[in-house]
């Protein structure tokens, strides 16, 4: 017996491993205060799933927020706020207004991006009825469009990352025929070219095998029951001119916006990305750039990846949006923000930080009921959000 624990206390020593699978749950019913827990706290989930059930969002008895902790961004109030809403005009975004059809966004809050597979088919229709509910658009992570996408009737984003997944040729790169086809949908407005997420920035996209069901690997065009590991960037990219080239191409097939979406590694990387706009022109900028924080994200990763590399939302935002500003690409260039932007206190700092739109992944995990159980890189979520199990999704 390799376990030391139990090899001396072959009784006794069972508990412990017991207790600490345990551990992490009776934690947060019986032991943290209302802001201790990470990545999300009591207080912000049970925020969003009020909201979520239309219940009021109204607490009692003052903040249970620690104020004093530097970089705290706090509001200022108006002496005297206007009676009517300034903020009720119906005016839309443009996003591509130079491809031959452009999006407008009616909503600065969306969905950003899940792939089937790492989570349900359930949530994915669930998301796509509520995203055309409410006007908002909801992008379909990097494991390629599927129906359930679709059968909601809602705008979507079709994410494409280093796999190329729902796009791909027999050698894995890039089919323009496939990307035609995805582009005839009406539904499917924009598409976003990933290069990098904030759970694992240097890193590709990873599926267990245990979660590539027979649907999923026709829909990605991958073996059944194998693990999908995606390759740590676009084969056919490697630096900044060759970006353009390829959201240009993209873009001619199309017909439709294309952006990007990174993690910030370092001011002067993504300052070579303005630059090579500067020097090309601005017709060949992309057409968003969406700016995922490195605090981690809803995909499977390695812990240090998802702890300690790329720059959070709070350091890139204001660094990326003064990079396009002094580029002169104010209106040519959306930036959308992205990662653990959950409440309204959230949004409203993105946008004043400069964020044309603001897109939350885990907060759409929270409303149809996530616990944050941790089990998100395993077929064993125990609310049937990223599980494939049928026993977990039977009262969806």
């Amino acid at each position: 017996m390799k376990d030391a624990i139990r090899r001396n206390y072959p009784v006794i020593g069972r508990f412990r491993y017991l207790f600490s699978r345990l551990g992490e749950f009776f934690w947060q019913y019986f032991v943290a205060m209302d802001r201790e827990e990470l990545p999300f706290n009591r207080a912000q989930r049970e925020w969003v799933m009020r909201a979520g059930e239309g219940k009021g969002n109204t607490v009692a008895f003052g903040s249970t927020r620690s104020l004093n902790v530097t970089g705290t961004p706090i509001f200022a109030n108006a002496a005297f706020p206007p009676l009517d809403d300034p903020f009720s005009s119906s005016e839309l975004l443009v996003i591509g207004p130079e491809t031959r059809a452009p999006y407008l966004a009616s909503s600065f809050f969306n969905v950003s991006g899940m792939r089937y597979g790492a989570i349900s088919k359930p949530v994915v229709q669930a998301l796509g009825r509520g995203a055309k509910e409410v006007g908002v658009w909801l992008n379909t992570g990097e494991g390629g469009l599927s129906p359930f996408h679709l059968e909601g009737g809602c705008n979507v984003v079709f994410q494409i990352g280093t796999a190329k997944y729902g796009v791909r040729d027999a050698q894995g790169g890039m089919s323009d025929d496939k990307l035609r086809k995805a582009a005839v949908h009406e539904s499917v407005r924009m598409f976003e070219l990933k290069l990098a997420q904030g759970a694992k920035p240097g890193k590709g996209g990873i599926l267990p095998g245990a979660k590539v069901t027979a649907e999923i690997a026709e829909i990605r065009g991958i073996p059944e029951g194998s693990d999908s590991l995606s390759p740590n960037r676009h084969l056919e990219i490697d630096d900044w001119g060759n970006l353009l080239d390829f959201v240009a191409h993209m873009r001619e097939v199309t017909g439709k916006p294309v952006g990007i979406k990174s993690v910030v590694g370092t001011e002067t990387g993504m300052q070579g990305l303005f630059n090579e706009i500067a020097a090309r022109g601005a017709a060949l900028a992309p057409d968003f750039i969406t700016i995922d924080g490195g605090e981690g994200g809803t995909g499977a990763a390695p812990m240090p990846l998802i702890d300690l590399v790329g720059m959070s939302i709070r350091e890139a935002l204001p660094l990326v949006v003064d990079m396009r500003n002094r580029a002169g690409l104010k209106d040519r260039v959306r930036i959308i923000a992205s990662g653990k932007l959950v409440n309204s206190s959230d949004l409203a700092w993105a946008l004043a930080a400069g964020a044309d739109l603001v897109t939350s992944a885990r907060g759409f995990m929270f409303s149809p009921g996530c616990i944050q159980a941790l089990k998100c890189n395993k077929n064993t979520c125990p609310t049937g959000i990223t599980t494939h199990d049928p026993r977990s999704q039977k009262d969806w």
